[in-house]
């Protein structure tokens, strides 16, 4: 007969535990509970809500290959060097996960807006980005890279460099060792990142809406739709919102799969 596990915990911590879970839990079960089931496939296959999810697939899709492109050399960087400035660009870099949503639309909106730093230089060559479905795109993927990078650039630092080392010894070139030694042992959070940057991309809202606004077809994602609907169909602003809490749910199995193959 197996004697109990000893947690080492007090009683009263399981308390605020269990309060802290029903605070999480509650509104998903309000949620589901008021879901028009029997309309619920009329409600998530109307025009616009189709629309809506296949432009959040493929916008979220191509900003995660955008994550990989930027963030992967963004997080080697990070990791695996030393120089004056790099605690400050860091920080810089993971700014959009603490940064409002809006705010980042704004920066974005004067960067490639028409009147914008570089938008105004796009303009006279005839290349209009805000208010476009490429807008959603740059703002999903502000929004996003910080998770890439944060979490690849934590794993780079578990693995450290006694591998890399060897090779390079071995007479490996720097490029054969990120190619064969590195991005091999850190790919389960190379793929946990770029898993959390996707659904951080899918659940964009607040930049996407100022930047991009909310265009039937170019640029009304799936959260723009919820909020739309919210005010002429609450049903099927509910019967969408579950569909944003399922794929989240998927999402969290992935990177706790992910991860545990590390």
């Amino acid at each position: 007969m197996r004697s109990p596990q000893y947690s080492g915990l007090p009683a009263w911590v399981y308390v605020p535990a269990v309060a802290g879970a029903a605070f999480v839990l509650l509104p998903l079960l309000a949620l589901m509970a008021r879901v028009d089931w029997s309309q619920f496939i009329s409600l998530i296959t109307s025009e616009s809500s189709v629309a809506a999810l296949r432009l959040s697939l493929i916008t979220a899709s191509i900003s995660t290959v955008a994550c990989l492109v930027l963030g992967v050399p963004m997080a080697i960087v990070l990791a695996r060097t030393r120089f004056a400035g790099q605690s400050v660009l860091r920080s810089l870099v993971l700014l959009p996960m603490v940064l409002p949503p809006v705010v980042g639309g704004i920066a974005l909106l004067y960067t490639f807006g028409r009147r914008g730093l570089l938008g105004e230089h796009l303009e006279v060559l005839g290349i209009q980005i805000a208010f476009s479905t490429a807008a959603v795109v740059l703002a999903q993927t502000f929004v996003s890279l910080p998770f890439l990078v944060v979490s690849l650039e934590g794993t780079l630092r578990t693995a450290g460099q006694r591998y890399d080392i060897v090779a390079a010894t071995l007479g490996a070139k720097p490029t054969t060792v990120l190619r064969r030694v590195t991005l091999p042992l850190v790919l389960p959070g190379l793929a946990s990142g770029a898993i959390l940057a996707f659904a951080r991309a899918l659940g964009e809202f607040g930049a996407t809406i100022t930047f991009a606004g909310s265009l039937q077809g170019v640029t009304r994602t799936l959260p723009l739709e919820i909020y739309l609907q919210r005010e002429v169909d609450p049903d099927a602003a509910v019967a969408l919102s579950l569909v944003l809490v399922v794929v989240a749910v998927l999402v969290i199995g992935l990177v706790r799969g992910s991860r545990g193959q590390m």
